[in-house]
């Protein structure tokens, strides 16, 4: 699951340094060696040095990679659609109006965690809203 999740991130933000690819999955940069090697011997990312720092390591998945998850987002919404052709237009429009209240909230979940992260940004030099 933990290498599923690195595809999937790099899926959706590109190719990234490792320390920050580590964070978004919470783990140290040690852990997320050992799982980036399976994936690297899979052929499914690539793991060159950065441009402008070479200590920096960024990770990218590959084409195999790419494809793949392509094909796990495609089974996913042919599923979905198979589902819901299988309800009446009363059932869904409760789906759509489920779905109108999760945007909604996901939307000001968003705009909390950037008013956090602003407030985090606007503590005096060298602190952070934790300390």
């Amino acid at each position: 699951m933990s290498q599923l999740k690195i595809m999937l991130l790099l899926s959706r933000h590109g190719t990234l340094a490792g320390g920050e690819l580590a964070r978004m999955i919470g783990v140290g940069a040690a852990a997320l060696s050992g799982m980036v090697d399976r994936l690297v011997v899979q052929d499914l990312v690539t793991r060159a040095e950065d441009r402008n720092d070479r200590r920096v390591r960024r990770i990218g998945l590959t084409k195999a990679g790419t494809e793949i998850i392509e094909g796990i987002i495609t089974a996913g919404v042919a599923k979905q659609r198979e589902i819901l052709s299988r309800l009446s237009a009363e059932e869904l429009a409760i789906v759509a109006q489920a779905m109108e209240l999760l945007v909604r909230e996901a939307g000001c979940q968003a705009a909390d965690e950037a008013a956090t992260s602003l407030s985090d940004r606007a503590a005096a030099p060298g602190e952070t809203a934790e300390t």
